[in-house]
Parts: C-alpha cells; structure tokens; sequence
C-alpha cells in the first residue's frame, strides 16, 4: 500500500518501511492512497486514511552558503547554515473504507 502525503510544504510517495528527510514529524494531509488494486483520490483529501510515522531522531543537512558580493568597493559577505532536518520511518499506511453512518 502507497500514500502521497504532504508533511510542511513538501508531497511525498511513501510505503511502510520507508525511511525519509522532512522538516517536520508529522503529516499535514493525505492526498492519495493505492492498494494493489484500487486507488482513492482525496478531494482534497483521502477521508479515513492514516499514515504512522515513526520520529528516528534529528540530523543536520549538509551546509548552505550564501554569498554578497559588490563589484569594486571591497564589499564581501559570506553566511552559511545548516538546516536540521527530522530522520522519519514510514510504520503503516491504512485505510477505513466504512462508511459513515449520518
């Protein structure tokens, strides 16, 4: 079974057992989820779906750079950062298909 979550501003195709890089633990939506047979399209999202993720702990990225310049007057600034990004396990995408009773 597959899902397409959004977690922050990002869309991800997940599977359990999958291990992933998000800025956040936690899902925002499900917008899909696939069976082997059947696929259920959120409108805009799938009613019943959860998808369980499983926090492995903190890692910082890999460092960014950024850089002013300004041709002749000796101006030179360079700033760098390293984003911290949360290391997730996909544990079990499921699906309710009950219907609800009104």
């Amino acid at each position: 079974m597959q899902a397409l979550v959004k977690i922050g501003t990002s869309q991800y195709l997940v599977q359990p057992g999958q291990e992933l890089l998000v800025d956040r633990p936690q899902v925002d939506a499900v917008l899909l989820v696939s069976d082997e047979d059947k696929v259920h399209i959120g409108q805009p999202t799938v009613e019943g779906a959860i998808v369980t993720l499983k926090d492995l702990g903190e890692i910082k990225g890999d460092k960014v750079r950024t850089a002013k310049f300004k041709a002749k007057s000796r101006y030179r600034k360079v700033r760098g950062f390293r984003p911290t990004y949360h290391r997730v396990k996909v544990v079990k995408v499921s699906l309710d298909t009950r219907e609800k009773k009104e």
